[in-house]
This record gives C-alpha cells, structure tokens and sequence, in this order.
C-alpha cells in the first residue's frame, strides 16, 4: 500500500513538472512578441497568468516607441567589448600596408634579435614545405625585420582578425587546389578590411577591379558590391589564380600576375630574356609589384613564426564556424535587424559588408542573405514570420524613402559645377574628402569648374542621372547546346567574360556534370 502511495506521488509530481515546462515554454514562445510590444517601463504583462495573452495582440501594433530587445540567449554577442569592435574594422591597417609596401627602402634594418643565420635556417625550413620560393634573399631580411621593427602591434591586430577569416580562406582554396598558404594575400592586399578600396578603385578582401570581378561574378549595383563579400569574394579569387596557374606553372608569378596583370608579367619574362624566376623579373615589373611578392612572403615568415618572435594578438570572440546564414525573403535595414536580434550594427557591418547601405535588398533573381551570430541565427528564424509581418508595415511608410536597385557602374567622372567643393560632392556620393583627393592626386581642396574628378560612389546618386539598360529579354538570351567532352569551364572560355560561376548560377546548377544535347544559358536573363 505504501509502494503504491509513493508511485502515485511520483507520477503528481511528474504530470506537475510537465505542465510546468509546457507553461514554461509557453511563456518563451510568447516572449519574443511581448517584448516587441512592451512599449514602456510601467507596462508590465503578467505571463504566468495568462501565457496566451501575447499572441492574442495584433500584429499591426508595431514597436514604433524603438523598444530595445534584450534576448537572453547572445551573450557571447553582447560581450564584444568597444576595443574589439574597433580591431574589427581595422581601416587604418589597409593604408599602413599599403603605405609600407609603397615606400619600403629595402636598406639593411639592424634587429639584433633575429641573427641572419637563423633567419636563412627558418627560411630554408619553410621552403621545403611550400611551393613559394622563400630562399633567402636581403631584400626579403629587410622586409621582415622592417615588419618585425616599425609595425610588430599592426602585425598582432591582423593575426587576430585571421582566426575570423583564415577558416574561410582555406575552405574555398582546397576546393580549387591552391596552396592554403596564399590566404596570407589578403593581408597583404587588403590588411584583412572586406570594405577596402585602394587609390585605383580595387575593392574588397581580394583587390578585385570592377572589370575582373564582373569577369567572375562579382556584382555591383546601388545596394551591393559583391566584392566585399567574403564568401563570394574568396570564391572568385580562388577560381582566378587557380588560372593564372594554368597560364603560368609558377605560384610566384600567379602572385606578381595577381597583382600587376598577366600582361605585365608576360612582358617582364620577355625583357628579363626568357627568365621565369621572381627575383629575376623583379626589376622589370612595377614599382607595387616589385614590393609586393616580399611583402607576402615577409607575411608567411610572420605568421609561421609568430610564437619565436612572442606576437601576443588578441583573439576575437566570435569566428567564421560560430555564424550562420539566412536568405531573405523581404528587405531588410540593419537597424531592423539590430532591433529584432539584439546584434549591434557595428556588428552586423562587420558581418555584412558587402551591403553599402547597411540595407539587404530583395531581388527575385538573386540570392541575398544576412549573417548573424549562430544564436541570433535562430532567433531570427524561429520569430521569422513575426518580423516580416512587422517589416511590412514599416517599409509601407519609407517605401518612398528606399533608393532604387539598379546595377551601378564601378566609377563616374564627375564634372565640377560652379558652387561644388569637396565636402559637397563626397556627401553626395557617400564617400570621404581625402579620398577623392587620392583618386584624383589632388594636393589641396581647391576646385576649379569644368574640372574632371574620378569618384568611386558608395550611394546610388552615381545612376540617379543615367538611364538604365534595360536587361536581355529571354527572346536574346544566348543559349548553348552541350556537346560530346564539353565542360563548365571548356564552355566559359568559348564566351569572353563568362565564368563557371556564372554558368552555374544561371542554370540553377548543383553539380558540374553535363549530358550532349543538353541547353544552357550564356547570358542572364
């Protein structure tokens, strides 16, 4: 009789602990909405009482009093500290490589604490297991001890931004079959900013020129430049030097080639006298490029050695593995986002930056989506109809207020009118005063009218005034018929300026694999 009192106050006790979870998640599942529309502090909504009670309010009382969602489950997002965000963003290590690079002496620097004999011992170690030639070379000693001397702190900002990066850079490298070490050519072509833009207008992780990332899918228009986007961005670098190998045979002229062109170092190799050894064409290439090859290898011997020279960087708290991806299905703002999630815009920029106007637009023939830490990730996802639902009524009332989405052309030149000065002309086109002054070499902020300016827009004005081509109609679609030992990639070189990506993407293509008499398209549209 007792073993049968004792199993009954077991299963009470049991069919109690399951309602209260039932309630519990209840309660969570209504916690995202009361949170939209708890408009004040002294608006308190008792949930235990009535667990319901937020589904029952409409949709349509949107959180116009911007009440700040505080979610429980980011902490790891909310603990970014304002130092780190800073690293982040990092713009101010773009101009220094850049600068270094530009202006290294190549003299002999006195750095006592890395004797040349065990620098060539280091040196000799890293060439046997890369496909780089790191010989040793004075020319490379002064590069590395000039690093290790003037800019050790800049060094140890970039290592700890390539825990974010470096997973990334490998993945896509391996599937092309490049050597991994090349992801250490961001750093020296970019300083690891997705945002930067260099003094001829190459942009992005990768330095990609508007022509060469049209050539392997990189679009531009008012809203994105898929230049800055990592994954895209890294995807299409990979593919270009994967041929530039084929062209060349010689991963440091893929290197020297990445930089200054096929063509410049094609005719470096013919006034060098046939010579395909780097080091002997040196001198026959541009003054950038010349500096450029030991800047990179300077940058290997850095970060495979980082542990003998004591570089002590800051690791970031949130990795590429830690975020995840959403695609869109309406558009959405930053600060919308921000609001939803509780992930900050600085944040969302930095995971994002491939949108120019902290906006992701919605296009039915392309993919858009937004990154997010993986919590956040699925607290999006789990209220997704919820925030939609609110969107829409806000985009009702700015709709006016959006600019258009029109594919956009990389730079304008700009003809100075009577009343422009700088501050003017850079507001209208979203970008800084001393950039414009770098574009153009201007040495002060005079202006004359009729004067030509070369911009790189980051707002849709640069298209307000032009008229837009309208796209292909399916009637001038190019289409090819597949045939006996055709490839994705012998087909995109029988079509100047279409890649395999493009190929793939146009045809909805999960896989490379053709069949004769099959039908792609050559164009979009």
């Amino acid at each position: 009789m007792l073993t049968r009192k004792i199993f009954m106050v077991l299963l009470l006790a049991v069919f109690s602990l399951s309602a209260q979870e039932k309630k519990k998640t209840q309660v969570e599942k209504a916690n995202f909405r009361v949170q939209i529309f708890q408009k004040t502090e002294d608006t308190k909504i008792k949930l235990e009482s009535d667990p319901e009670f937020a589904n029952k309010l409409p949709i349509s009382a949107v959180y116009r009093d911007s009440v700040k969602v505080a979610l429980e489950d980011l902490p790891k997002a909310a603990k970014i500290d304002s130092l780190w965000k800073r690293e982040l963003t990092n713009s101010d290590l773009f101009e220094d490589m850049q600068k270094s690079i530009l202006e290294q002496d190549y003299e002999e620097v006195v750095y006592n604490e890395l004797p040349t004999d065990t620098l060539k011992a280091r040196l000799e170690r890293l060439n046997a297991r890369t496909p780089f030639n790191v010989e040793y070379n004075p020319i490379l000693e002064s590069v590395i001890k000039s690093y290790l001397k003037r800019n050790k702190k800049g060094m140890e900002r970039l290592m700890a931004l390539s825990t974010y990066y470096f997973p990334l850079f490998e993945q896509e490298l391996d599937k092309y079959d490049i050597p991994l070490e090349i992801k250490y050519l961001a750093i020296v072509e970019s300083a690891l900013n997705p945002r930067a833009r260099s003094r001829v207008g190459a942009t992005g992780l990768w330095q990609f020129m508007f022509p060469t990332g049209k050539m392997h899918g990189l679009g531009v228009s008012s809203y994105v430049d898929e230049r800055m986007d990592p994954v895209k961005s890294t995807e299409a670098a990979a593919e270009y030097m994967s041929n530039l190998y084929k062209a060349f045979g010689d991963w440091d002229l893929v290197l020297a080639s990445y930089n200054s062109g096929p063509g410049n170092v094609s005719k470096a190799i013919r006034r060098s006298g046939g010579s395909t050894d780097y080091w002997h064409l040196r001198r026959y290439l541009p003054r950038e490029t010349a500096g450029y090859v030991p800047a990179f290898l300077a940058t290997l011997y850095l970060f495979e050695y980082a542990d003998e020279h004591k570089f002590q960087p800051a690791y970031p708290e949130v990795v590429y593995f830690e975020t995840d991806t959403i695609q869109v299905k309406k558009l959405l703002t930053f600060e919308q986002v921000s609001k939803f999630t509780g992930v900050e815009k600085e944040m969302l920029e930095f995971l994002n930056p491939s949108y120019k106007l902290n906006i992701i637009p919605f296009v039915a023939d392309e993919k858009y989506t937004l990154r997010l830490p993986v919590k956040a990730t699925g607290q999006f996802v789990s209220n997704e109809n919820a925030i939609y639902d609110i969107i829409d009524a806000e985009v009702a009332e700015k709709k006016k207020e959006l600019p258009q989405y029109v594919e956009t052309e990389d730079r304008i030149r700009y003809k100075v009118r009577n009343g422009d000065y700088l501050g003017k002309i850079a507001e209208k086109y979203g970008v800084g005063i001393n950039s414009i002054k770098k574009w153009n070499n201007l040495r002060s902020n005079n202006l004359r009218i009729g004067q030509y300016l070369t911009i790189y827009p980051r707002t849709p004005v640069a298209v307000a005034n032009k008229q837009t081509t309208p796209k292909a109609s399916s009637s001038s679609q190019k289409i090819y018929t597949v045939r006996q030992g055709d490839s994705l990639w012998s087909i995109s070189k029988k079509f100047p300026g279409v890649t395999v990506q493009n190929l793939r993407s146009w045809n909805d293509m999960s896989s490379s694999s053709l069949k004769p008499g099959m039908k792609l398209k050559i164009s979009k549209g």
